[in-house]
């Protein structure tokens, strides 16, 4: 897909891996519509970018729905969605809030959900389109003491992958970018730092870079850095094998 022109819908863009994205779409000569919750962050993107700034709760389903309205209203249209928006949460899965359980749900799962419904039937009308879930290597093997964070990622996952073969044919693309470990806020807002020596944090352009590439080449799953493909092979093909390691490893 030709990103000179697109009107591209960023969630989680005031920061971070989103951010990142909305740069680099910029200056791929993209036209970004700028959505998340910190006005003043936004603000700043929108001024490297000349993007729309939209501020938008993702975990209340009435504000995605208002989101997805308000950008085809601003621009006309929406060509690439990508959905980055994700909250974090770790700790032993007996001790949570299922409040705080239920909040990850609306945000890392059903709001991508409902900002892809919204903003396909306009794609398929146009037969041009492309919709990226930003997912984690978390939802293809699980992490200890982020169960909960994993099953969001692994539910993406799983939607990404149903809806382009859904979507094959039509003009319309469906990517899953699965990072590792990127350095952004996401350990603060999970509740603990991240300590260990491998594998190293990435910087938000990394996955961003895997973004446009995903787009612009029609990948269905991308993974930054690539070596992370291996850990999900592993998991998929020799399950038993990938436990032992995981249980020993960690």
């Amino acid at each position: 897909m030709d990103l000179r022109g697109a009107v591209c819908l960023v969630t989680g863009a005031s920061s971070g891996i989103g951010r990142a994205t909305a740069l680099r779409l910029s200056r791929a000569g993209a036209r970004v519509i700028l959505l998340g919750r910190d006005r003043d962050a936004l603000d700043e993107v929108a001024a490297k970018t000349t993007g729309t700034v939209i501020v938008a709760d993702l975990a209340d389903p009435s504000e995605v729905e208002r989101a997805a309205a308000e950008s085809v209203a601003v621009a006309g249209r929406v060509d690439v969605l990508v959905n980055n928006a994700g909250e974090g949460m770790a700790g032993p899965f007996a001790e949570i809030n299922p409040l705080r359980a239920e909040l990850l749900v609306r945000t890392n799962l059903l709001a991508p959900i409902r900002l892809a419904r919204a903003l396909l039937p306009g794609m398929l009308d146009r037969k041009r389109g492309h919709i990226v879930n930003v997912a984690s290597i978390a939802g293809h093997v699980g992490v200890r003491n982020e169960a909960v964070y994993a099953a969001t990622k692994a539910g993406l996952i799983g939607f990404s992958e149903s809806l382009r073969y859904e979507l094959a044919g039509t003009g319309v693309g469906v990517s899953v970018v699965s990072p590792g470990v990127v350095r952004t806020a996401f350990f603060e807002r999970a509740g603990r730092p991240y300590t260990r020596r491998l594998p190293r944090l990435i910087e938000p352009d990394r996955v961003a870079r895997a973004i446009l590439r995903g787009i612009r080449r029609n990948k269905a799953q991308v993974f930054e850095p690539k070596w992370m493909a291996l850990p999900a092979w592993l998991r998929g093909a020799f399950p038993g094998v990938y436990r032992a390691l995981a249980g020993r490893f960690g």
